[in-house]
């Protein structure tokens, strides 16, 4: 299947439109029918219905199959382009929002005075972006967090083959008012917690479902949702009231009007992994080995 194929389909798609997909892609509108009619003859199956232009069920099929098969294709360009281009001064690094720490903070600054020329950036994304810009070379290093058994390793997504070490693992904590109930526990079980009010913030508090998982039971909805990043803006939301979450403890404690009690059961870590793409070189070599010290 030719990828320029289907990029073609896939913008395509996303438009509704052909012509819209042509000046997208600085095609004319002919170019673009022809690239659909060749991608549709080569997997013997009509992909996008005419008027309007929408999938067929077989191209809603491949939309599932487009991202991750166009995100290897440039997670490998930029693979080969690692191992052939001269080394950059540039670190760019991704960040995943409980991934940051001031630990972070010192590295960096140790970093950038070990190499004054380079060019830094730090990028806060949600941990899946992360993976995916570090596979394709726009990020040379990323750091993402999850909540998982001690000494278990994340899940990574299967974008290319990336390396993953180990930098942190941390206890994790139940966020309450201060004024909550069970606030004065010195210790709390998930389990026993289902038909609590929690907050949904995947991107900056372990994600509902995973507590759900982790508890093996029902329960654990939302009572707010928070599209947030920020943990400081969620943990106002915990102390005024409106739920719980569960955060790295050293993260909870500090916000005011928040308790932040032991998560007692099921044991589950707080854990951070450095990953990159290739050996890291230059200044994001130097960062990563005070990652992992």
């Amino acid at each position: 299947m030719d990828p320029h194929l289907l990029r073609t389909f896939v913008t395509v798609a996303r438009h509704g439109s052909f012509s819209a997909a042509a000046r997208e892609l600085g095609y004319t509108q002919s170019a673009v029918s022809q690239q659909i009619a060749a991608l549709e003859a080569d997997l013997r199956a009509p992909l996008l219905g005419r008027r309007p232009v929408v999938p067929t069920p077989a191209g809603a099929r491949l939309l599932e199959h487009a991202g991750p098969l166009l995100l290897r294709v440039e997670a490998a360009r930029a693979d080969i382009a690692r191992l052939v281009a001269a080394p950059r001064a540039r670190l760019a690094v991704g960040v995943s929002a409980l991934a940051q720490s001031p630990s972070l903070a010192g590295a960096l600054a140790q970093t950038h005075r070990q190499h004054p020329g380079a060019e830094v950036t730090l990028r806060v994304l949600p941990g899946e972006t992360v993976s995916a810009l570090v596979a394709t070379g726009e990020l040379d290093l990323g750091l993402i967090d999850g909540a998982v058994a001690p000494t278990d390793p994340l899940h990574l997504p299967d974008v290319s083959p990336l390396t993953a070490r180990a930098v942190a693992e941390l206890p994790l904590a139940v966020a309450l008012p201060a004024h909550h109930p069970l606030s004065a526990r010195t210790g709390l079980r998930l389990h026993d917690l289902s038909d609590a009010r929690w907050l949904d913030a995947p991107a900056a508090a372990v994600p509902l479902a995973r507590l759900r998982a982790a508890a093996a039971a029902d329960g654990f909805r939302p009572a707010v949702g928070y599209a947030g990043a920020d943990p400081a803006g969620l943990l106002a939301l915990v102390a005024a009231g409106h739920g719980l979450a569960v955060l790295p403890h050293a993260t909870a404690e500090t916000a005011p009007g928040v308790r932040a009690v032991p998560l007692a059961a099921p044991r589950l870590v707080h854990r951070v992994e450095l990953i990159h793409s290739g050996p890291p070189t230059g200044p994001a070599a130097d960062l990563a080995a005070r990652l992992v010290a």
